[in-house]
């Protein structure tokens, strides 16, 4: 692979992840607004949801001989609904409430979802951070050779 090659695949690479943790942060953001429904189209209680992600591999010219793949950045794999039991809220004057006065809450944690959105975040600028710097080094380079 020539520089410029590797140089564009970093690129793709990092816009693969600015993209990837853009729909996780969306995915957590609809967990987030979504933490007090008690009934969904498909009945019962919001459920969790995350992304799942896969890495990409590409195939090179020299690794097609040695039988090796490079990565060639993350994409989202899925969306899945998290399987965990619902919250059990004592809520007697509910209209949802059992006869012991439980309601079926969703199984979203306001403080895990905010944990994980920081995450994402931390993520995103650290992708931003290397299209920034080799947006830099590129311009460093330029006039290098301007001289």
């Amino acid at each position: 692979m020539s520089v410029f090659g590797k140089s564009f695949s970093v690129l793709d690479i990092s816009a693969s992840g600015l993209t990837a943790e853009r729909a996780r942060m969306r995915v957590i953001a609809n967990n987030i607004a979504n933490a007090q429904v008690t009934e969904t189209a498909t009945g019962g209680p919001y459920k969790r949801q995350q992304v799942e992600f896969e890495s990409i591999l590409k195939q090179s010219m020299l690794s097609r001989f040695s039988k090796a793949a490079e990565t060639g950045g993350v994409k989202v794999k899925g969306i899945m609904e998290s399987n965990d039991l619902p919250n059990m809220v004592y809520i007697p004057g509910h209209p949802k409430a059992n006869k012991e006065g439980y309601v079926e809450m969703p199984n979203v944690s306001v403080s895990k979802e905010m944990v994980d959105l920081i995450a994402a975040s931390r993520s995103y600028e650290a992708n931003t951070a290397v299209v920034t710097t080799y947006r830099k080094m590129n311009e460093r380079a330029l006039n290098i050779i301007r001289r």
